[in-house]
């Protein structure tokens, strides 16, 4: 059997990993932007100088021919889904007979007059990366368009060679369509702190041309105030891969819908990673997640299917984590940026503005249901076990400090929580398990009463 893998990012790579380690099938992987596997994440340090190519790719060169993956280095143009065949722009044919589609996603353009000009790209793939090396150097400013985690990324990378930055974002305070309202007001004031030009509710309305075809200033839609620059980054977002697919059979909504099982509406076709919408998602969990672990969840969760280990795909409570320059950002379970009805919310925030603990809980149950972590980190494994277990918000308190996983000698400011549950409810709780290894370890091993 022929298993052919179009897209060679995580979900891809990792498809192909679990179909050798559970078959002698034959794999291909295909795709247009690079021949070997490399971590997107990892693209904003190249920029900086941290690392260089070589060691943002997980495995070396001889990894694939060593464990039989066959690597096509080419843009699938169209495929003939009826003939199981894929037509490739050098003018190969690829004949499968099972098909991952891990086309990804692409940064999303909203039809702004000049978003096709030379020094304007987005932030998701190594030719974005060499766009911004090819035109950084003599630059006196760049202009990012956007927030979210994607923006802050790419001004932290023109920061770090000195290049001033401008960042237009439509919302009045920084990712606040994600964060709630204090965690965005932290990272809004943490942002202007580092000499970034910050625009708050402002949208684009064109990027100039200088009459050589290159971006040369922007006009804020609001004000007509043109802002001269050399670069513009566009990072309102990405969206799935998906539209020299739309006008075949598949079933398409945002993305390629699938099953519980990752399965297309045509046999033997299956979608993973950023370009796969799930029609009927767990609880707490969205259609789309453009998320590095829940492509890899997929991919391992697909190739055991089509290896007769037939398995639904469940990502399980939602987490993530981020850094915005120097504070670091975790999230676990249920934090929207405006907290329900039926929700409390117990915010502390440190007096220098950029530590944070939040935990959300039922009003009724007082189960917890989320966390978020500003500057102060928290072990996944006890978070996802306390919301797993619907554990009440009195306990998560009293051992608080076994979820602490900052460094030893850090300070730790989980007494200021439990104290400001006791202020808030006229509650008497106390810290119970002093943080250390063993007893976190206790405490894993522990099942539901």
């Amino acid at each position: 059997m022929h298993i052919a893998i179009i897209g060679n990012g995580i979900s891809g790579v990792t498809a192909a990993r679990w179909l050798r380690k559970l078959s002698d099938y034959k794999v291909t992987i295909i795709s247009s932007e690079t021949q070997h596997f490399y971590s997107r994440p990892a693209l904003m340090y190249l920029y900086m100088g941290h690392m260089r190519f070589e060691d943002i790719k997980p495995y070396e060169d001889w990894f694939w021919k060593k464990n039989r993956l066959d690597l096509i280095q080419d843009k699938v143009t169209s495929i003939d889904f009826n003939s199981s065949v894929l037509h490739l722009e050098k003018g190969n044919l690829v004949h499968y007979d099972k098909l991952i589609l891990a086309v990804g996603s692409k940064s999303n353009k909203f039809g702004w007059p000049g978003q096709d000009l030379q020094r304007v790209s987005g932030l998701y793939d190594l030719h974005d990366l060499q766009n911004m090396e090819k035109y950084s150097e003599g630059l006196s400013r760049a202009v990012i368009v956007g927030g979210g985690l994607i923006g802050i990324e790419m001004a932290e990378m023109f920061h770090s060679r000195k290049i001033p930055v401008t960042l237009l974002v439509r919302e009045s305070s920084y990712w606040d369509n994600v964060l709630p309202e204090e965690e965005s007001a932290m990272i809004t004031r943490h942002i202007r702190s580092h000499h970034f030009d910050l625009r708050l509710n402002v949208n684009l309305q064109e990027i100039e041309d200088n009459g050589q075809g290159e971006a040369c200033a922007v006009i804020i839609k609001e004000t007509g105030e043109r802002i001269p620059c050399q670069y513009v980054g566009l990072t309102p977002g990405v969206s799935p891969n998906v539209e020299f697919l739309k006008a075949s059979d598949l079933n398409i909504g945002k993305g390629i819908q699938v099953n519980e099982y990752l399965e297309t509406n045509i046999k033997n076709v299956y979608a993973i990673g950023d370009c796969a919408e799930v029609t009927h998602p767990i609880e707490g969990r969205r259609p789309i997640e453009a998320i590095w672990y829940t492509g890899r969840m997929m991919g391992e969760t697909a190739a055991r299917t089509i290896c007769g280990k037939k398995a639904s795909y469940n990502p399980g409570i939602w987490f993530n984590s981020a850094k915005f320059l120097d504070i670091e950002y975790q999230v676990y379970g249920h934090v929207p940026n405006k907290t329900p009805d039926h929700y409390e919310t117990l915010y502390w925030e440190h007096q220098n503005g950029e530590k944070a603990i939040r935990i959300n809980f039922d009003k009724n149950s007082n189960a917890v249901v989320g966390f978020n972590l500003m500057g102060i980190r928290y072990r996944h494994e006890v978070c996802e076990k306390w919301l797993k277990e619907k554990t009440p918000v009195s306990t998560v308190l009293q051992d608080l400090s076994l979820a602490n996983f900052d460094p030893e000698f850090y300070k730790m400011y989980e007494q200021d929580l439990v104290d400001l549950y006791n202020q808030k409810t006229g509650s008497d709780l106390k810290l119970k398990s002093k943080r250390s290894l063993n007893k976190v370890l206790q405490f894993l091993k522990k099942s539901k009463a």
